[in-house]
């Protein structure tokens, strides 16, 4: 298994194999190639291609390669396409739904439910697994749930819209089971449950500084109650707990927005850190790493990955600084690394 083996070491040899193959199809075209010992045929370059990689590679996508470069060698494919990833040819191909040992390749379904408008984006997309749930959010405040069932998707949306504000980011509340968005100034707690009820949810409000990003604390109880970290544009990361309690004690005398009941930040212990120097891009908590993770276009504090506690004293965080800082970023179980984008 790949596992025994040094992937690396093995790439760079199929790297170096196929380049051969191009400097002798090359000559070959040309006239200039003489047979020898050293000639790469079909049968050679299926035994190498077998003993580097093992049985994660399929006949098929052997095939289909060595046939890419035989047929063009100025085209040459990337590598995944031996592991049958990014193949542009159907016939003979393993199934996309076959697990390789390198890359995972899962199948892909389009859903062709309209739910922006034009001159509408989507900023958010979150995946519920447990639920088989996929969530969007659009700038302009379309709040969709897709449900897949019997293999197709049910989808219902809600509009939200509050003046000129626009969602910035969203997530899932597992506890509590509400859809959370952010705009600049509020934040949105939908019960897409109750799509027929005329109170579809509240929004916490006022927020002074614009929001930016939002993500759920994941954590191992069935309590009634979530958490959720956010980012604003001055840098700074909260912390805000909601219990299903808040919808009854917390709810603000100037009523509704909308559809929505309104309930006053004040009422709040939302506590918040200055981590960053410039805009939060991005904030997501790992639950295997017990860390929130953070990204920025400060060239200091770049990318922080740790405790939420840290949010509620002033001990050092864990940093990293890269220039000109990081736009994304994330986590890779199986691997146990974490990559950034800047």
């Amino acid at each position: 298994a790949l596992e025994s083996i040094d992937f690396k070491n093995a790439l760079e040899q199929f790297q170096n194999l196929v380049e051969k193959m191009i400097v002798q199809k090359t000559k070959e075209s040309s006239g200039l190639y003489t047979k020898d010992g050293d000639e790469i045929d079909y049968d050679k370059f299926y035994t190498t291609t077998r003993t580097l990689f093992g049985p994660a590679v399929k006949d098929q996508n052997i095939q289909a390669f060595f046939r890419k470069i035989m047929s063009n060698p100025n085209e040459r494919p990337a590598w995944p396409e031996i592991f049958g990833c990014f193949t542009g040819e159907r016939d003979g191909m393993s199934s996309p739904s076959e697990e390789s040992m390198v890359l995972l390749v899962s199948e892909k379904q389009q859903i062709t439910h309209s739910v922006v408008k034009r001159k509408d984006i989507i900023k958010g997309i979150v995946k519920v697994p447990l639920l088989h749930l996929t969530i969007t959010a659009s700038q302009r405040g379309v709040l969709t749930v897709f449900n897949k069932q019997r293999k197709s998707f049910f989808s219902y949306s809600f509009y939200f819209h509050q003046d000129t504000a626009w969602i910035t980011g969203c997530d899932y509340l597992p506890n509590l089971k509400y859809v959370v968005a952010v705009t600049e100034s509020t934040i949105i707690l939908w019960d897409y449950k109750s799509k027929e009820s005329k109170s579809d949810g509240f929004v916490i409000k006022p927020m002074k500084n614009c929001l930016l990003c939002v993500c759920t604390v994941t954590v191992a109880d069935n309590l009634a109650k979530d958490t959720i970290l956010m980012g604003d544009y001055k840098g700074y990361v909260y912390l805000l707990t909601i219990t299903s309690d808040d919808f009854i004690m917390k709810q603000s005398k100037t009523g509704k927005v909308s559809q929505f009941k309104v309930l006053d930040s004040e009422s709040f212990d939302i506590p918040k850190r200055k981590i960053h120097d410039d805009w939060v891009g991005k904030i997501k908590y790992f639950p295997a790493l017990k860390r929130f993770g953070s990204c920025s276009t400060d060239s200091i504090n770049s990318f922080v990955l740790d405790d939420i506690k840290r949010l509620e004293d002033q001990l050092p965080v864990k940093e990293f600084s890269v220039p000109k800082g990081v736009n994304a970023f994330t986590y890779c179980g199986k691997a146990k690394v974490i990559v950034t984008g800047g």
